[in-house]
């Protein structure tokens, strides 16, 4: 062996290894980089650190801006990030036509709970109770009228209500956007989805075999559902040369309950 090898001390050897080990564990730690500076404010995120699983999220966020997004069911996740006491809240807000603060309630968690299930509640309730009404007064009527369904109901309540609920507020969203407002379709879709709500519980009330009573509950409840919608729209109206905006929004509501009214409890 060569003198110059056996005249170095092995101590330094033996030191060195636990150093550079130690140095390698610190620089890899695994959960460095799991969290990012400064926290993340998003309220469908909800307090805390922003984590990796944010950054997947914002790319759903950006690929539903593209046609292929648009196709995606991923897309339309982020939409239904809610918990009941969110959806509760909404419903009971539905249900005060003139505060007009829907907006700024939904503003960083739109979704669409309301267009699809207060639709589908909506579908169920008038196709159910309709044709509960309409023995009722074949009952009241006749006697011996015994109970059918009718599964055209279904059929009928399906198409009007979610055409409705998908084709008005579209057609609103470009008309605005088509006026130079910044209008936005998830909200709008949102909006008009709770709008329904009011509409399911008068349903309830409709299968009382008194045809005037049965007016007053659709004028009042499709009122206060138009008003709803009609006061919460006026934010994106800037001048009084759109209130026919606002009008023909209060217009299309009530006829859409005045239809149901006229279909399914008639």
């Amino acid at each position: 062996m060569d003198e110059s090898y056996s005249n170095f001390p092995t101590s330094h050897l033996i030191g060195s290894v636990p150093a550079v080990v130690t140095e390698e564990k610190s620089t890899t730690n695994p959960q460095a980089n799991l969290q990012i500076f400064p926290p993340n404010s998003g309220a469908s995120t909800g307090s805390g650190y922003q984590t990796l699983g944010g950054t997947s999220e914002a790319n759903g966020q950006q690929s539903a801006n593209t046609w292929k997004g648009v196709f995606s069911v991923s897309s339309y996740t982020q939409y239904f990030n809610v918990d009941e006491d969110i959806v509760m809240n909404r419903l009971m807000s539905s249900l005060n036509p003139l505060s007009g603060d829907f907006f700024s309630k939904i503003d960083a968690n739109p979704d669409l709970y309301g267009l699809v299930w207060v639709s589908a509640t909506l579908i169920f309730v008038i196709s159910s109770l309709g044709n509960c009404a309409t023995y009722l007064m074949h009952k009241r009527s006749d006697s011996s009228s015994s109970w059918s369904f009718d599964v055209n109901y279904v059929n009928v309540a399906a198409s009007s209500v979610y055409g409705y609920a998908l084709l008005v507020p579209m057609g609103f969203y470009f008309l605005l956007q088509y006026l130079g407002s910044s209008a936005s379709l998830i909200r709008f879709w949102c909006l008009w989805g709770y709008s329904l709500f009011v509409l399911t519980l008068s349903s309830f009330l409709l299968v009382i075999p008194i045809e005037f009573l049965r007016w007053t509950i659709t004028l009042l409840a499709g009122a206060a559902s138009a008003s709803f919608v009609a006061a919460n729209l006026k934010m994106y109206i800037q001048s009084n040369d759109l209130a026919i905006v606002l009008v023909a929004a209060f217009v299309l509501q009530m006829g859409l309950t005045i239809f149901i009214k006229m279909w399914f409890f008639s």
